[in-house]
C-alpha cells in the first residue's frame, strides 16, 4: 500500500439537485421566515461580512431576492436558525443563480449541494435533512465561494413541522425579543487579544454577548468589543446574541479569528512510521540513531462499521501498534496517530455524522491518551466526497472542543502551486464551520512536481500560505504557522526523486519561515537501494540508513 494522491485540477460536478425524502410528518409546511425576502429586508437572515442585501433584480418569483457579494476573502454564507422536531425529516430547497456557478445550498452540520448550470439560469437545489434525537433548532445556509462573484437566491423554503410548542408559559420565548445581530468581523488581533464588530441587531436592544461555544466572553451595550487574555498564535471562534428584559436573540454566524505571536514548536517533526509492511525496523534503533522524538502512526482505519482499527485488522490496543507507541514513550517521545491514506476501509465514509466520526475520533485519543491527531484525507471516497469532508471538519470540530490543548492535523494532496479545488474547499470549509484545525499539512508528491522537487515544494507551500490568509485572514507568519510539508523520500509512484540534499533544503526552508509540521513517506522506506525504484522497505535511491529521518529531526519550526 503506498500513501499516493493524485493532483486533482477541477471540480466535480453535481449536476443536478439531491434525491430527496420527504417528511412523513402531516404537519409539513414552509418554516422560514421572510423565505422570498418579500419584507424587503434581511431580517432574520443574517450574512457574513456584511455582504448580503435585498434586490429587485434578477428575482425568481415575486419582486425580491437575496444578493450575496462574495469576494475574494468571504464567502458571503447568508444563514437562517429556525425551530424544529427531534427525528424528524425536512427538505430544504431555494432557487439560486450567478456566482460563475458555485452557490450553495445545506443545513451547518448536515449535507450541502451546488449545481454549476445555476451560473446564468435560475435552478432549483434541494437538500434532505433528518434531525437528531435531541435537536430543536437547525441552521440552513446560503453561500457562494470565493472569488466568483455575485450570487442570487430566492424563494427558499424549508418544508417540516415547526418547534414543538414549549410546555408551559413560563418557557416559552416572550415577545419582543431583539433580532439576530449579524455575523461579526475581525477587526484586529495581538498575542493576546481579538477585537470584534457586528452589525446591530433589530429591535431594543440592552446589549450584546460575545460566546465562544456557550461561554460568555464579553457583555458589551456597542457592536464591537476585545476579547483579552488569549494565548499567542491561538485560533478562536465566537457568535455574538443579543439581549434585553424580554430575553435573548439567536446567536449570529460564527467567526474564527487567531492571536499573533506565532512561532512553532518544532514538536511536529514527525516523519510516518508503518506496521503493515516495509520491514517495520526497530523504533527505538532509529531513535537513538537519529534523535527523532516524534512519529506519525499510519494508519487508523475502520474494523467495520464506525469502529476504529489499525489497518481495519489489527486491534485498537494490544498488540503490535501499542507496543510501538510504549516503545516511543519509553524512549523519551511521543506519537501522532493518522487516520485515513490513500487506500483501505475509512472511518469518515462509514461513520453516519459528524458527532458519530468524533466518538470514533475519541475511542483511539482516549485509548492512548494522545496530544494530536492526524486526519490524512485523500482519494474520492475522503478528499473528493464534499459530505465526508465537512463530516470530517465537523467531527474535529467536536474533539477540539471536548479536548483541550489538544493539536488537530488534516493532510492531504496539492498541486505544484498550491492546493487543488477539493484542498481550498476543505481550507475554506475549515474556516467557515469554526473548525479550528490547528495544522494543514499538503503532500508535495506524485503531483507532477518531476525534476525540480524544491522549488515545485516550496511553490506549492506558499500556495498553501496564500490559501490559509485568504480564508481565515492570518498575516504570512499566522499561516506559516499554521502549514504543514509531507513529503516522499526516494522515489515518488510518479518517479519524482527527492535526494537527501533536497529534503535538507525543504527543512531549511521549513525552519526559516516556521511553518509548523514536517514529515514523510516513510521511516520503513528511509533506507538505501540504489536504482530500486518505488520501494517499501527503501527509497529508491543511494542514502545511508535513516538519512531522511536524521534530516528531520533538525527541524525547528
Amino acid at each position: 500500500m503506498y500513501r499516493r494522491i493524485l493532483a486533482v485540477a477541477g471540480a466535480a460536478l453535481l449536476a443536478g439537485a439531491a434525491v430527496l425524502v420527504a417528511s412523513t410528518s402531516a404537519s409539513a409546511a414552509n418554516i422560514l421566515s421572510n423565505p422570498g425576502l418579500e419584507s424587503g429586508t434581511l431580517s432574520p437572515w443574517s450574512c457574513s461580512g456584511n455582504l448580503g442585501s435585498v434586490v429587485t433584480t434578477p428575482v425568481h418569483s415575486g419582486s425580491r431576492a437575496l444578493q450575496g457579494a462574495a469576494s475574494a476573502a468571504d464567502n458571503a454564507k447568508c444563514t437562517q436558525t429556525v425551530a424544529v422536531q427531534a427525528n424528524t425529516a425536512y427538505t430544504l430547497t431555494a432557487w439560486v443563480r450567478g456566482g460563475s456557478g458555485y452557490v450553495y445550498l445545506g443545513v451547518t452540520g448536515g449535507n450541502q449541494v451546488w449545481n454549476p448550470s445555476a451560473a446564468s439560469n435560475w435552478v432549483q437545489l434541494s437538500v434532505a435533512y433528518t434531525t437528531g434525537a435531541s435537536q430543536t433548532s437547525l441552521q440552513i445556509f446560503v453561500q457562494g465561494w470565493y472569488g466568483t462573484g455575485t450570487y442570487y437566491a430566492d424563494d427558499f423554503s424549508l418544508d417540516g413541522p415547526g418547534g414543538n410548542p414549549s410546555p408551559s408559559p413560563t418557557t416559552s420565548a416572550p415577545p419582543g425579543v431583539p433580532g439576530t445581530p449579524g455575523t461579526p468581523s475581525v477587526t484586529g488581533t495581538t498575542a493576546s487579544s481579538i477585537s470584534l464588530s457586528w452589525s446591530a441587531s433589530s429591535g431594543t436592544v440592552t446589549g450584546y454577548r460575545v460566546y465562544e461555544g456557550t461561554t460568555v466572553r464579553a457583555t458589551v451595550t456597542g457592536t464591537t468589543a476585545t476579547i483579552s487574555g488569549l494565548g499567542a498564535c491561538a485560533s478562536h471562534t465566537y457568535t455574538v446574541a443579543a439581549y434585553n428584559n424580554s430575553g435573548e436573540s439567536a446567536k449570529s454566524g460564527a467567526t474564527t479569528g487567531s492571536t499573533t505571536g506565532c512561532t512553532s514548536t518544532g514538536a511536529m517533526a514527525a516523519p510516518y512510521y508503518y506496521n503493515g509492511w516495509g520491514s517495520p525496523p526497530s523504533i527505538t534503533t532509529v531513535m537513538s540513531a537519529t534523535g527523532i522524538k516524534q512519529f506519525t502512526m499510519a494508519f487508523m482505519l475502520s474494523g467495520g462499521g464506525c469502529t476504529p482499527a489499525w489497518d481495519s485488522s489489527r486491534p485498537l490496543t494490544g498488540g503490535v501498534d501499542q507496543q510501538t507507541i510504549n516503545a516511543v514513550r519509553a524512549a523519551g517521545g511521543d506519537v501522532e496517530i493518522s487516520f485515513g491514506g490513500w487506500s483501505g476501509n475509512k472511518l469518515g465514509p462509514n461513520c453516519s455524522s459528524a458527532t458519530a466520526l468524533a466518538a470514533a475520533y475519541q475511542q483511539v485519543i482516549s485509548a492512548y491518551n494522545l496530544k494530536y491527531i492526524d486526519i490524512d484525507i485523500e482519494n474520492t471516497d475522503e478528499f473528493e466526497n464534499e459530505a465526508v469532508q465537512d463530516r470530517i471538519l465537523g467531527a474535529l470540530k467536536i474533539v477540539k472542543a471536548n479536548n483541550p490543548g489538544i493539536k488537530t492535523i488534516v493532510t492531504f494532496g496539492t498541486s505544484t502551486t498550491g492546493p487543488t479545488y477539493y484542498g481550498t474547499r476543505l481550507i475554506n470549509q475549515a474556516a467557515a464551520l469554526g473548525a479550528n484545525i490547528d495544522v494543514f499539512t499538503i503532500m508535495p508528491f506524485d503531483f507532477g512536481g518531476g525534476a525540480d522537487m524544491y522549488n515545485n515544494t516550496v511553490n506549492a507551500a506558499n500556495g498553501l500560505k496564500n490559501a490559509l490568509k485568504t480564508a481565515f485572514g492570518w498575516t504570512d507568519a499566522q499561516a506559516y504557522a499554521h502549514l504543514g510539508i509531507s513529503g516522499m523520500n526516494g522515489y515518488s509512484d510518479q518517479s519524482e526523486i527527492t535526494t537527501t540534499a533536497i529534503w535538507t533544503n525543504i527543512r531549511n526552508w521549513a525552519n526559516t519561515n516556521h511553518i509548523a509540521r514536517l514529515a514523510f513517506w516513510s521511516v520503513n522506506r528511509d533506507r538505501g537501494c540504489a536504482g530500486g525504484g518505488v520501494q517499501e522497505s527503501c527509497s529508491g535511491i543511494a542514502q545511508s540508513d535513516w538519512a531522511f529521518t536524521s534530516i528531520t529531526a533538525g527541524f525547528t519550526g
